[in-house]
């Protein structure tokens, strides 16, 4: 975490093993499906983490961290946070489209993905850190009610 700016990218794939771990353990396999659940945390990660530190780059700064608003400056990190919430949406909506979820998970990803996207471009016209604190306490929703989507669909049955 202190070497690279990319910290969080790389704590990203970390973090984001858990949900495919758990589903080779439930299948036997590593499948789509879970490659599909790494995608979600991966690609979510950087935008969730990014719009904490914006709002808390001199933390990090005195702390000697190298995260990406230290180091290129708030405008490049809300660009990437921009390009991470568009990245997102294929991989939140891959688990509908690879059909391990239905219509109804695919419909909430559809609308949390844009309302997470819509967050990105209100920081990225944001001088202050207004919508960086708002972003980051909705990117906590967001994944709570991805996962959440995945199980009410999952256990309702196909017809949803």
């Amino acid at each position: 975490k202190r070497r690279t700016p990319q910290n969080i990218v790389i704590g990203g794939a970390a973090g984001a093993f858990p949900p495919m771990i758990g589903w080779a353990a439930v299948t036997g396999d590593v499948g789509w499906g879970a490659i599909a659940l790494f995608a979600v945390i991966f690609f979510w990660t950087p935008p969730h983490f990014w719009a904490l530190s914006l709002y808390r780059a001199s933390d990090y700064a005195a702390a000697g961290v190298p995260m990406l608003p230290v180091v290129v400056g708030a405008r490049e990190t809300k660009r990437q946070m921009l390009l991470y919430t568009v990245v997102l949406w294929p991989a939140a909506l891959a688990p509908w489209l690879l059909g391990v979820a239905g219509a109804f998970y695919g419909a909430g990803a559809l609308l949390l993905s844009a309302v997470f996207t819509g967050w990105a471009i209100l920081v990225c016209r944001d001088p202050t850190d207004r919508s960086a604190r708002r972003m980051f306490a909705f990117s906590l929703l967001y994944l709570f009610l991805i996962f959440s989507l995945l199980l009410v669909d999952h256990t309702s049955g196909a017809w949803l």
